[in-house]
């Protein structure tokens, strides 16, 4: 069965169903307000494969060792940095969204803090890192080639939102956290990592074109 699993047919099925397919069919179908269904649909079955091919467990995938202050003040610093470029983007680029939520519902803030990371940055973080570089090495290889294409296939699912923003920003993104699961191997820095960008993302406004109920 592992034999299976991880022969180059069934590695070219799978990424072509779970990493075109399934985005193209939410997008022509307008189906982003059930993403989630989608996303820890992807999560659960990743982890399966992961367990059976690579004999992984939660624990190694999740690697919490390298939740270190040398890994996170680099972190910190770009999220910072990238904050501030957020805050000016969405303010030029349409002022209607500049900082909606904390002046329109800033009581949603506490709920985005706390639930984001778990239901929306993890699971994002497992397939387009944990579970996209231990699957698809033999085609991207383990270096540059490999976070170029975990970011682009990111970008794409993001396209369901029907905006340029989305995908865009998502691209950048993408580079940005594959970039760091190359250099720790670890679920949970980069799921910090994506959580801290979330929050900014919607705390500045922008996170409006990452809303799946502006999709109609």
């Amino acid at each position: 069965m592992n034999k299976t699993l991880t022969s180059k047919p069934y590695l070219i099925a799978e990424f072509i169903i779970l990493c075109l397919i399934v985005p193209g069919y939410i997008i022509v179908t307008k189906s982003a307000p059930f993403l989630f269904s989608f996303l820890w649909g992807a999560t659960l079955y990743g982890f399966v494969i992961l367990r059976a091919c690579e004999n992984e467990t939660l624990r190694h995938i999740w690697k919490w060792k390298s939740m270190t202050w040398v890994n996170i003040k680099p972190i910190l610093i770009r999220w910072v940095l990238a904050t501030i470029a957020m805050t000016v983007f969405i303010y030029f680029y349409d002022a209607s969204r500049f900082l909606y939520l904390p002046r329109e519902r800033p009581q949603i803030l506490p709920m985005l803090a706390t639930f984001y990371p778990v239901f929306s940055a993890l699971p994002q973080e497992f397939i387009f890192c944990s579970f996209f570089f231990a699957r698809y090495a033999p085609f991207f290889g383990s270096g540059r080639g490999m976070v170029l294409a975990s970011a682009v296939i990111f970008a794409y699912a993001h396209v369901l939102y029907i905006n340029p923003v989305a995908p865009v920003m998502s691209f950048l993104g993408g580079l940005i956290f594959a970039q760091t699961y190359l250099k720790s191997k670890s679920l949970a820095l980069v799921t910090f990592e994506h959580s801290i960008y979330g929050f900014s993302l919607f705390f500045s406004g922008l996170g409006w074109y990452f809303y799946s109920g502006n999709v109609g």
